[in-house]
Order: structure tokens, then sequence, then C-alpha cells
């Protein structure tokens, strides 16, 4: 019969016929057991279907196995591909994540983050979008950035997006472009796929001309955002190096409503070349980050630093603050 409540220690050693000492001992894998009192306990967890309580292991100074991962959404297609390519990477180290999306909110980051703190998770991934937020200084437990600056002291992990953004912008004035323009998110001097905009028109004597659409402009409204943007220059730029591939999706369909042929007339890049929307648009050209790497560099760090308190050491040491992978530009009809 199912049991009416979720099985407790207790109950694996009342059905396994032995002490909740020996029970203890099994699960934690202490001090001498026959096998059989061992299959017996394992029996028992399995027809309970016992799940033991992590909670109450990190209040017990012992590890939970999990992994907090705080992401603006997994809706967007580079977040969720990189939820997934952590899960995987972290799933070889037998550890489990729990994912957290932000929702592009401050005060929902730092909800997160006081809830995975207090849940003693064994480490955070952090690649939501919110700046300047204190409260990552005063976390202690193993920590890793994805693409985003949180502080010195906290490796980052992420693309080479300079030089991404060099080879986009570069793309774009090899195949005529006479003056692309650039449409991210938020422009500045932590933008670095700017830089390479910045750097690869001023090589050729063109004058930057730099959009901006805020990354958590809900998406009913981001069309009309990227019109606004694009229509007071439109008889002025011939081209469009977008900082992510929606944005690309978004500026192409501008140029469609407005005649223009693509790339005969108007050009795109965009940034990320997810799987989704490589399936989606298979002729946008863009630069592809290196998902899975990234991914897997974070979790070696992460594991690292893990490894490193267990030993009563410094965790973050020994270890590079700064991480970058090359993208790959994949050239398709849109240029």
């Amino acid at each position: 019969m199912p049991q009416p409540h979720e099985p407790t220690l207790a109950d694996v050693a009342r059905a396994a016929g032995v002490s909740l000492t020996t029970v203890s001992r099994v699960l934690n894998n202490r001090g001498y057991l026959s096998q059989a009192t061992k299959d017996r306990v394992a029996a028992a967890i399995k027809e309970l279907g016992y799940r033991p309580n992590q909670l109450a292991r990190a209040l017990h100074g012992k590890s939970t196995r999990t992994i907090g991962v705080i992401v603006p959404t997994v809706a967007l297609p580079f977040f969720g591909e990189l939820a997934a390519e952590l899960e995987d990477a972290l799933a070889v180290h037998d550890y489990r994540i729990l994912v957290c999306n932000s929702m592009g909110r401050a005060d929902r980051e730092r909800e997160y983050l006081d809830l995975l703190v207090s849940h003693r998770v064994d480490g955070i991934v952090s690649g939501a979008h919110n700046e300047d937020l204190s409260e990552y200084g005063a976390i202690r437990m193993p920590l890793v950035a994805v693409d985003r600056d949180l502080s010195p002291a906290i490796p980052n992990v992420r693309c080479a997006n300079e030089e991404g953004g060099r080879a986009a912008t570069g793309h774009l004035l090899e195949r005529g472009a006479r003056r692309p323009a650039l449409l991210t998110s938020r422009a500045g001097a932590h933008n670095r796929r700017e830089a390479g905009y910045r750097g690869a028109v001023g090589r050729a004597g063109v004058e930057p001309v730099v959009l901006t659409v805020d990354f958590h402009t809900p998406a009913p409204l981001r069309a009309a955002a990227v019109a606004d943007r694009l229509d007071p220059v439109a008889d002025r730029v011939d081209a469009v190096f977008a900082t992510d591939d929606l944005s690309a999706a978004e500026v192409l369909e501008w140029a469609r409503g407005r005649g223009l042929r693509v790339p005969e007339d108007f050009k795109v890049v965009g940034f990320d070349g997810t799987l989704a929307v490589r399936r989606a648009l298979p002729g946008l050209t863009t630069v592809r980050q290196p998902i899975a790497a990234i991914a897997r560099e974070a979790v070696a760090s992460l594991v690292a630093q893990i490894e490193a308190a267990a030993a009563g050491e410094d965790p973050r040491a020994a270890l590079e603050r700064l991480v970058e992978l090359p993208g790959e530009l994949v050239v398709g009809r849109t240029t």
C-alpha cells in the first residue's frame, strides 16, 4: 500500500528490519556492514521511494550534491541551452541543479540567492543580467559567473565577445556594407561585443551607429522598440550587427516590412547561434557561442572551488578570474 506520508528514515529501518543507525551508516557508507544488510536497506529505500532530506544533510555539514543556477529565463534560447549544458556537465560529477529564473528582476535574483544560500547548495552559477548586486560580494560559497562581471574575485567564463563582435562587423564590411549599425541591449565600456564593433568600424574609417533596446524589454514590445530605433537611421545604415540572435530576427522582420531585400539591400549578423534559432532561421549569419564548452569550463571551475573548500583551502585562490572561449562566425544567407 502507498505510504500516507513522505517516507522517513524510520520507515526504511522498519521495512528493512534494521536500526536507524544502520540505515544511516548505509546511506553515508560508514563502518563495516554485510552485503546482505546493504541489500535489505537498498530494497526498502526503493520500495518506499525514500529520498534523503538534503536540507538536513546540509545542516549536518554534508554536501547536498546540488548546484543553484540563476538565469534571466530559460525561455530565452541561449539560457535554456546553457542550463541544459550545465545540467549535463554537472551530472558527470554527480551534482543536480536548481534552476532559478530571475525574469530580469533584481529583487527576484536577491530572493533566489537567499534561497540557495539558506538551502546550502554546494555552489552557484550565475548568468542573470541584473547589475550591481552587492549580495554576491558577501557570498563565500563556490561561485562562477557566465558572461557576467560580478566581482574581480569571482571567476567569469564567457565567449570571447570582443573578438566575436569584431569578426561580425568585419564580415559585414567585407560583404560590402558601408555603414553597419550596432543593435545591443546596453551600450558602454562593459559591452565587449560593442567594443569589437567599434574597433572594426574605426579601422574602416566608418562612424559608429549604436542603437539600444533594453535586454528586459517584454517580447510583445520588442518589434516596436527595434523599429523605433531603426526607422530614424534607415537612410543612413545598410546593415546591422545585433548582439543576440533574437534581436537579429527582429531586424530581419523590420527590413522585410520596409521592402528591403536581404542581403542585397540590407545585411544582418546576429550572435549566439543556439540550436533553436538555427532551426527557426537556418539562413541567419551569426557568431555561434561555444555553449557546451562554456558550461564545461564553468563546472570545472565550480567543482575545483568545491574541492578546495572541502580541503579547508581558499576556493578561489588559484583559479583563473576570466576564461574566454572563441566563438565561430557562421555565414548564412543574411549577408
